[in-house]
C-alpha cells in the first residue's frame, strides 16, 4: 500500500526539514519543494538516512507557474497529498522606512499570494475525497509585528488571515485547513527547537474535523 503523500513548499534545513521529519515518522512520503535544491543536499540526505521517502521537486514559490510546475511533478510522483504544508516565507530585516514599496510586494507574493497558489492547486483534490489539510506556518509578527522586519511582518500577518478565511471558506468541505503560529525564534536544542514545531505540524493534522482549530500558537510549552 502506498504511503500518503505530505508535500511541503518551501523545504530547508531549519522549520521546513524539522517538518519534515515529523511527517517522516508519522509514515509520509515527502513531496519537498524548494527554490534551491543544491543548498538542502544535508538535510534531505539525513531524512533518506532516516529512512523516509523523500524526492525533491524545484519551485520558485513568488512565480506561480513554477510553483504549480512542482506541486504537479510531486503530484506525478507521490499522488495526490494527503497534507500540503506551506512554509515558504522571505525575511527580511529592515524598518518600514528602509523598504520600497517594490520590495514590499515582491516578498509578498512568496509570503502569501503563493500561499494561496499552493492552496489553491492542491484543494480541489482535498474537496474531491473530503479530507487531507493544508497547513501553514506561521509567525509571531502576524500577533505582535516588530518595526525591524516590516515586510516579514507584514507578510505573516496577511498569511494568518488568509489562513482563517481559507479555514471559514472550506468549513464543512472536510479540509482541515490551518497555521501553526510560532511565538519565538526557531533554534535547534531550544523550545523552539524544529523537530518540536513539526511535532505541533503533525499533532494540528491528526485532530479530526469536529475537534479541529485552524490556528495553534506554539509557544515552546
Amino acid at each position: 500500500m502506498a504511503k500518503p503523500a505530505c508535500v511541503i513548499v518551501g523545504y530547508g534545513p531549519g522549520t521546513g526539514h524539522g517538518i519534515a521529519s515529523a511527517f517522516g515518522r508519522t509514515g509520509f512520503a515527502l513531496g519537498l519543494l524548494t527554490r534551491s535544491p543544491d543548498k538542502v543536499a544535508e538535510p534531505l540526505s539525513a531524512l533518506r538516512e532516516a529512512g523516509h521517502h523523500a524526492l525533491l521537486f524545484a519551485a520558485d514559490a513568488a512565480n506561480a507557474d513554477s510553483l504549480r510546475s512542482g506541486l504537479d511533478a510531486a503530484r506525478a510522483q507521490l499522488g495526490d497529498p494527503e497534507v500540503m504544508v506551506y512554509n515558504a516565507a522571505v525575511f527580511r530585516l529592515a524598518t518600514p522606512t528602509a523598504i520600497t514599496a517594490d520590495q514590499l510586494v515582491a516578498d509578498f507574493r512568496t509570503n502569501v499570494a503563493g500561499a494561496l497558489t499552493a492552496a489553491n492547486h492542491v484543494l480541489p483534490a482535498l474537496r474531491a475525497r473530503r479530507g487531507g489539510a493544508i497547513l501553514f506556518t506561521g509567525g509571531g509578527w502576524a500577533l505582535h509585528p516588530s518595526a525591524s522586519v516590516a515586510s516579514t511582518a507584514i507578510g505573516k500577518a496577511g498569511l494568518r488571515h488568509l489562513v482563517l478565511m481559507l479555514a471559514e471558506e472550506l468549513q464543512g468541505s472536510g479540509v482541515r485547513v490551518g497555521t501553526v503560529t510560532i511565538l519565538g525564534q526557531v533554534a535547534t536544542g531550544t523550545a523552539f527547537d524544529p523537530q518540536r514545531i513539526g511535532e505541533a505540524f503533525v499533532a494540528m493534522y491528526r485532530r479530526p474535523v469536529e475537534q479541529f482549530q485552524s490556528e495553534v500558537l506554539f509557544r515552546g510549552e
